[in-house]
């Protein structure tokens, strides 16, 4: 019986607050800023980005119920980093003693 091993994980280079575009889906060219990102699961949630519509029953805490829209995690494949509204990859530097991001595209500094 083969056992299969554990693959490794790629480092996640886009943080929460980047702008992002997507690159592939029904919400392709895009744009949007990360709200929350989950390295783990190697997800992003983009808002207004990939919005899905929830079903809900009534409950005692929304008595209403009806539809609820929520932003769906995208993965990190499909959102690239944004500089001057063009896509661009993200590589480290170290500067000044520093490791920083900085687009490929440009060379321009991400990190504040």
């Amino acid at each position: 019986m083969a056992t299969t091993q554990p693959t490794a994980k790629a480092k996640m280079r886009i943080k929460k607050g980047d702008q992002v575009i997507v690159l592939s889906g029904k919400d392709k060219g895009r744009t949007g800023t990360v709200t929350q990102a989950m390295p783990k699961d190697g997800k992003v949630i983009v808002g207004g980005v990939n919005v899905a519509t929830r079903h809900r029953k009534p409950s005692q805490a929304e008595p209403q119920g009806g539809l609820q829209k929520i932003e769906a995690p995208l993965h990190v494949s499909k959102v690239a980093h944004v500089v001057d509204g063009k896509p661009t990859r993200v590589r480290y530097e170290f500067q000044d003693g520093k490791k920083v991001r900085v687009a490929v595209k440009t060379g321009a500094k991400i990190d504040g």
